[in-house]
């Protein structure tokens, strides 16, 4: 039901993890993301600690699904100096094509714990239905 976009998306993060680059707008970092079917649902979940929910963009346009999101830095004191920063800032997105049978229109979203996580149900006329089989009429006697 989703699909990668893009094939080099894996060498591009790493590539950006060795340069120490920040995601940007025009070239926004990946986000790490797990999806799975739940019931009648997929369910499709993006790490994204220390972003606040108004920093969170979601898009779907046909069947393309995109989420970025901006992490900003930590304010500080004036007077502060900074003795290490690990954590990765900038922007983050990630892109998912969606499957027909998903209903697009009915997407919850839902951010805690630094984890947005997505419910997309299975659209009705993908889900499996019985199809009820009738026989052929009873044969008429023939009066006579």
């Amino acid at each position: 039901m989703l699909m990668r976009t893009d094939p080099f998306r894996e060498l591009d993060r790493f590539a950006q993890q060795l340069m120490g680059a920040q995601g940007t707008w025009t070239r926004p970092s990946a986000m790490p993301m797990d999806a799975y079917r739940e019931g009648d649902r997929y369910v499709v979940a993006f790490d994204l600690p220390g972003v606040t929910p108004e920093a969170i963009d979601i898009h779907v346009e046909r069947n393309m699904l995109t989420v970025k999101a901006e992490r900003r830095p930590a304010e500080r004191a004036e007077n502060a100096q900074l003795e290490l920063s690990e954590r990765p800032l900038g922007v983050f997105s990630r892109q998912i094509t969606l499957a027909d049978t998903l209903d697009t229109e009915h997407i919850e979203a839902d951010y805690d714990a630094g984890v947005l996580t997505l419910r997309i149900p299975i659209a009705e006329r993908a889900k499996p239905r019985k199809i009820s089989v009738t026989g052929a009429s009873q044969p008429q006697q023939i009066a006579g």
